[in-house]
This record gives structure tokens, C-alpha cells and sequence, in this order.
């Protein structure tokens, strides 16, 4: 396919940034680990029909969701990429969990490569995919060109796609029509307009999104959960601060220091969103002179007035099922907010700050039904912990009434695996 001018010329300058920002990259605490594999150094790219990039540990719990659900025969061969080190975590998991089963697919997990285009187009030589699925908000310019020019047929999937990216994007509004998917299907109505006014309105649907079909409060849990329980004894209240980022962490201390003096029996999981901010929690509970331990050095249980630093990954959904009152960090900051659903499935009823517009295609009649609580500021949020503290819903009834909410919006996955098996065919 050839290439307009401009794209050639925008393209070049991308690919000359990407020279120069590359050996700084490696200076990065997130981006050095793998980053050979990143910049095609250590380990090449297997041959694969389908590949499936998943930015981070939501996204890569995605596409767990979508190879669960898909089954081929003759067999295929897949491969899942990942940015972080969280991510690689789980589509390690999905990996074993989907090769042990008999649903014709070979899955295979990498880290994603830099989107200089020297270095994708290695990337897709290697690869060779016949089918490119992006979830949710993974736009990158590189890999759109080198697929294109392969002949790759290119699929967002639940997508997303926020005011501020797609102003970032329209600075070079033609560049990114002539990259266009061949197939977008968006999460919500607003987001499918704005994927048309970058993309162009052709072969833009809406589906479901699949995060709803992630949630089975039937499930059992194990393993990890009766470790934690020899740590957060029941007859202790429990609560859990999870996903809290860099930008609210003032806001936290606040709120630790305000619960702990007005219920100085409590026991707080503090849950970081990213775990190089551990040394700063560390340094912050000491100035404040508050007793904390590390989760990951900790055996016997924890008495209260004290700080369960996390930092041990992928034990968050097992910490919702023992506390009493959960929040939800991303959003007492503007950061869009995170995950908020996951408690619903343990029996909480979460508490989040006024910044949820990553969210907002949950819609705000889960507020109305009582399934969250939205807090003002740092005070209202540890004014509401301590009232769900005081007065726990019935775990059984918030599961049930979770469990009818999500059957509403379920059926993503179904939907975006149709699309998938007609276009790998």
C-alpha cells in the first residue's frame, strides 16, 4: 500500500523521537524490566494468526476474557503482548490456563516492542498476524502503519476513547485516517463518536463492554485467600484503599490518619496502584508515625491501628472479600478513576472520589441503586468508611444486586469473539 507524503514525513519524525528517547527508556524503572525484549533484542516474536496487545493488568485481564471464550479448529496460534510487568503477570497465567485446555488455541505472552516503526516492523515480520486485536485505548501509530503496509486485518475491541486523547491525536488529523481499523467496536455511544471524528464514521458499532462479563460472584476462592485470613483475623475490621495513585496520596494520609483516630481498632490494606510508590509509603507512614508492616514479610496477624503495605500482586480481589469498607483510588485526583466493580462481587459496596470519567460508561444508575457510594473530598470518603465500617450491608444481598446489574450490560465478550472467528475465518 502506498503511503501519502504526509505520512511518510509524520511517520519519520515519529521514528526519529523514538531513536532518540529509547536509550533514556531504559533508564525507566517500569520500562527496564524487558526491555531488550522491547527493543527486539532477547527473544523473537513467534508466528502467530492472531495477536492481542493489552496495555496493562485490566486490559490483559480482557484478553483473558476473549481467549476463554474462543476455540478454533484446525488450531491457532496467538500471541499477547503487554506494557508492564503486572500485565506480563496475568497473560502468564492466561497462558497456562488456556494451553492446558483443549479450545485449539497455542497462546504465547511478550512484552510489546517499542512503537518506533524501524522496530515494529521487525515486529510484524516476525509475527506475521492475520488479525491485530488493540483493547480498549491502544492507538499506536508505528504498529498501525507496519500492519497496514503487512496487509494485517485490525480490530479495536472495547474500545475507549477519552476528549483529551483525541484532541492529542488530532494534531495530525490525516495521519490517522489513512491508519484506520478495519473494524471498531466502542464501549459507548460518545466513545464511537469520537473514534469517528478521528478514524471516520465507517465500520464503528457500540458493543457491550467486556469488563462486565469478568464478574462471577459464584466464583470460589483459594490459595491465597486463607493466607491472608491467617493476617486479617475476622473479629478485626478491615479496611481496603486499593489502586491509589501518586497524585491523591496527600489526600490519603488524611484519610489513614482521620480513620485511625476516630477507630483505632482498624486494620487499613493500603493497595498501591503502582509498587515502585512502596518507598514512599514506607517513608510517609514512618514520618507519621504510624505502625505499618509489608505484606509480603508478614505471617502472623495484624493487630489494629496498623498499615498493611501491599506488596505482593494479585491478592487485591481476595483483600475485597475480608474487608468491611473498601475505596477506590484514582479518584480523588482528575485521573479518571479505577476499577470500582470488583468489590461489588465480594459483598462491598466501594466509595469513590468525584473522579470517574474512565468509568462513566458504567453509568451513574449504579449509584442510584446503592451499588457505589461518590465521595466530595478526603473527609466525606473517610466519613463513609466509617459509616460502612459501622453499618456493613449484607454481603449476600450487595453480590445478588451486583450480579443482576452486570447481567444487564454482559455479552462484549461474545459479541467482539464473533468478530474475531469471522475475520480469522
Amino acid at each position: 500500500m502506498a503511503e501519502p507524503l504526509s505520512q511518510k514525513a509524520a511517520l519519520c519524525f515519529y521514528n526519529l523521537s523514538w531513536r532518540i528517547a529509547i536509550p533514556f527508556l531504559r533508564l525507566n524503572h517500569r520500562l527496564s524490566v524487558g526491555f531488550n525484549e522491547r527493543i527486539l533484542k532477547q527473544k523473537l516474536l513467534p508466528k502467530a494468526d492472531l495477536w492481542i496487545q493489552a496495555a496493562s493488568a485490566g486490559e490483559s485481564y480482557l484478553a483473558w476474557e476473549l481467549l476463554k471464550s474462543l476455540s478454533f479448529s484446525p488450531p491457532k496460534n496467538v500471541l499477547v503482548t503487554t506494557n508492564t510487568c503486572q500485565g506480563m503477570e496475568i497473560l502468564e497465567l492466561a497462558c497456562n490456563d488456556i494451553n492446558s485446555s483443549d479450545r485449539g488455541l497455542s497462546v504465547f505472552a511478550a512484552y510489546f516492542p517499542f512503537d518506533q516503526p524501524a522496530i515494529m516492523a521487525k515486529a510484524v515480520f516476525q509475527v506475521r498476524p492475520r488479525v491485530m486485536v488493540l483493547l480498549e485505548s491502544e492507538i499506536w501509530p508505528g504498529l498501525l502503519a507496519c500492519l497496514k503496509q503487512y496487509g494485517c486485518k485490525i480490530l479495536i475491541i472495547n474500545g475507549r476513547l477519552t476528549q483529551k486523547s483525541l484532541r492529542r491525536y488530532r494534531i495530525l488529523p490525516t495521519l490517522w485516517y489513512t491508519l484506520r481499523p478495519d473494524k471498531i467496536l466502542a464501549i459507548s455511544g460518545s466513545d464511537a463518536r469520537r473514534f469517528k471524528i478521528l478514524f471516520g464514521s465507517e465500520n464503528i458499532d457500540v458493543m457491550p463492554n467486556i469488563k462486565f462479563d469478568r464478574f462471577n460472584p459464584t466464583e470460589t476462592v483459594t490459595g491465597k485467600k486463607s493466607r491472608i485470613a491467617e493476617i486479617i483475623r475476622r473479629d478485626i475490621p478491615f479496611i481496603v484503599l486499593a489502586s491509589v495513585r501518586r497524585q491523591e496520596e496527600p489526600q490519603i494520609e488524611r484519610i489513614i490518619i482521620d480513620i485511625f483516630r476516630r477507630k483505632p481498632e482498624v486494620v487499613i490494606g493500603l493497595f498501591p496502584r503502582h509498587m515502585h510508590r512502596i518507598n514512599h509509603w514506607k517513608a510517609t507512614l514512618e514520618r507519621l508515625k504510624i505502625s505499618w508492616v509489608m505484606r509480603s514479610k508478614t505471617e502472623n496477624p495484624v493487630s489494629g491501628e496498623t498499615v498493611v503495605l501491599w506488596d505482593t500482586f494479585g491478592e487485591l480481589s481476595f483483600a475485597y472479600k475480608l474487608s468491611k469498607a473498601v475505596f477506590v483510588g484514582g479518584s480523588l485526583a482528575p485521573l479518571g478513576g479505577q476499577n470500582f466493580l470488583e468489590p461489588l462481587t465480594c459483598g462491598v459496596v466501594p466509595v469513590i472520589g468525584p473522579f470517574w470519567d474512565n468509568f462513566a460508561w458504567v453509568g451513574r444508575e449504579i449509584v442510584e441503586q446503592g451499588l457505589l457510594r461518590e465521595s466530595a473530598n478526603w473527609q466525606e470518603t473517610a466519613n463513609i468508611l466509617v459509616e460502612n465500617l459501622n453499618h456493613p450491608p449484607e454481603k449476600e444481598q450487595i453480590i445478588k444486586a451486583a450480579l443482576s446489574y452486570f447481567k444487564k450490560h454482559q455479552g462484549g465478550t461474545l459479541s467482539a469473539c464473533r468478530l474475531i472467528a469471522k475475520e480469522l475465518g
